[in-house]
């Protein structure tokens, strides 16, 4: 598929979105579905009073806006396959639409479970975050199942070696980059614009690629995608007036590991994605820390956090974290052209 079909998609989308959010801001307002004057915790169920203190003024902003972009990119790119992709992979699309809206399922559970002021009342807005995780898990175990068992996925190409066949040992691969990608851009997600414009960087990445190889299936989606993730960070840049909520987060990590996988590009991923490993990392380090040592390694985590602490502004942040991210975009596409 050509260049300017695939930039007339992301225009497409991108104007469809850009209709569409202001009323679907109002509609979140009308539903209440913004940020309460609460406190947050953490995965041990502790207080984040660091978090709170840095967050407060962001009571009442909106979050949810990843329900907009799955129905606009969904709706498009089933549009788009019908007209342009003639020979279009039918178990990419189900890979790739099975992720996008699964974990999207999830994380609307999330940000439904913040409108319940007593959760006791509802035995299942009562899931803890291990369960949670568990089904993080059974999500990414099914669609590595696709990519290995229908899609013939179970290879990894390191320079210097060549390309090593892991069979049954792929499944585990995907899923740890499935779920951690999926836990990355959730934790990346504090601050405003930070993890849609380090999305769209990475997705200007993996059209490259998807591009190169003539995966006009893949491309499609990538192209639909940046437009709708493009027109919403419009909106939230600081300061925000909508956020993606967990329905985004989670549908936007996911998706960006699988698109990783697909391009059959898993060490590239890593690096187009330093930043979200970066602050995965650092929460990861600090986790650990506090279970097995019983102190913090860091004065607070994740990393975006930890500058907030320095000083830095929230603005600052954000734009010097782009700056690293097309950094590791470009360093990736390098490591992606090398194993070609």
């Amino acid at each position: 598929m050509d260049l300017a079909k695939l930039l007339g998609l992301t225009l497409l989308s991108l104007v469809i979105t850009g209709i569409l959010i202001v009323p679907f801001i109002d509609f979140l307002y009308k539903i209440k579905l913004r940020r309460q004057n609460q406190r947050t915790v953490d995965i041990f169920n502790k207080p984040t009073p660091f978090f709170d203190k840095y967050n407060k003024w962001k009571v009442g902003t909106p979050f949810g806006g990843g329900v907009l972009i799955i129905g606009v990119v969904t709706v498009l790119s089933l549009w788009s396959w019908g007209i342009f992709a003639v020979n279009a992979r039918l178990w990419v699309i189900i890979v790739l639409l099975f992720a996008f809206i699964s974990f999207g399922a999830l994380g609307l559970y999330d940000d439904i479970k913040k409108l319940i002021n007593n959760p006791g009342r509802f035995a299942f807005f009562g899931l803890r975050f291990r369960h949670k995780f568990l089904l993080q898990w059974a999500l990414a175990f099914l669609i590595a199942l696709i990519l290995y068992f229908q899609l013939d996925y179970s290879t990894i190409f390191i320079r210097g070696i060549g390309l090593l066949d892991l069979g049954f040992l792929y499944i585990l691969l995907a899923m740890l980059a499935i779920v951690s990608f999926v836990n990355a851009f959730n934790i990346a997600d504090g601050l405003d614009g930070l993890s849609s414009g380090l999305f769209l960087i990475c997705l200007g990445a993996f059209l490259a690629i998807s591009s190169t190889a003539l995966d006009s299936t893949l491309a499609i989606f990538i192209a639909i995608l940046i437009g709708s993730v493009a027109a919403f960070l419009y909106f939230n840049i600081f300061k925000a007036r909508i956020w993606l909520g967990d329905v985004g987060s989670m549908s936007l990590g996911a998706t960006l590991a699988v698109i990783g996988l697909l391009s059959n590009k898993l060490i590239a991923l890593a690096v187009i994605g330093g930043v979200f490993v970066i602050e995965i990392g650092s929460s990861l380090i600090q986790i650990l820390g506090k279970k097995y040592l019983g102190r913090k390694i860091f004065p607070v985590a994740p990393f975006h956090l930890l500058l907030l602490k320095r000083g830095w502004e929230e603005p600052k942040i954000v734009m010097r974290a782009w700056l690293f991210g097309f950094f590791f975009a470009v360093l990736g596409l390098f490591i992606a052209f090398l194993s070609d």
